[in-house]
């Protein structure tokens, strides 16, 4: 509370930073929604909209951070899996809205985004669709979570009293979920419509 006091001093621009950083490290940071809904619960003058934008802007450029942060791993992930992410970043690139959409929905619903953009990193993503699609839909789901914000969050700690837990199981999830997409044969799926999975070796040492 010390934080979002410090922060809110500095209104919209306080709370702009804030997300840029929650946004911009890869693990162990709670959910984007529940800060932005933490700010709005601690000065509910805040116009709805226009925080969900700011809040939606910092995360973005966050991500983008992370992004470029992830880009710089490319070289320790092995061959195989290498290969793997630049078949389906291809794909991406082949669909008009394949890039968009992803990040649309991957920012509208309470998916964790953080393990998306360290993927677009190793693929080596370039779309600029990647921050619009992200964009918009974290700005629809700012306004609905700071909309219903106590209602929301009274249930979410109760479920995880130890906020650190519900944390860790929110990022091992995510982690579970990059392992399982660079596992995927995407050269089999795409091409033949068949699931297949290819070594899960995902560093090179």
């Amino acid at each position: 509370m010390d934080i979002f006091e410090i922060f809110s001093e500095y209104s919209y621009f306080g709370i702009f930073l804030v997300l840029i950083g929650v946004n911009t490290a890869p693990i162990l940071m709670p959910p984007s929604w529940i800060v932005l809904t933490s700010f709005y619960l601690l000065d509910p003058s805040l116009n709805v909209l226009f925080l969900a934008m700011v809040g939606a802007s910092g995360a973005t450029l966050g991500r983008f951070f992370l992004k470029k942060i992830s880009g710089l791993f490319r070289k320790f992930v092995g061959e195989e899996q290498k290969t793997n992410l630049d078949i389906i970043g291809d794909y991406l690139n082949r669909k008009k809205y394949g890039y968009v959409i992803a990040s649309f929905l991957f920012g509208a619903t309470p998916l964790p985004s953080n393990m998306l953009f360290i993927a677009y990193g190793l693929m080596r993503a370039k779309s600029i669709s990647i921050y619009a699609g992200f964009w918009f839909g974290r700005t629809i789901s700012y306004v609905i979570m700071i909309y219903f914000g106590d209602a929301v969050l009274r249930p979410f700690f109760e479920i995880f009293e130890d906020r650190l837990t519900g944390i860790l199981l929110i990022d091992g999830a995510g982690i579970g979920a990059i392992i399982l997409f660079a596992s995927i044969n995407w050269t089999v799926l795409i091409t033949q419509k068949k699931i297949k999975f290819v070594k899960p070796k995902i560093w090179r040492i």
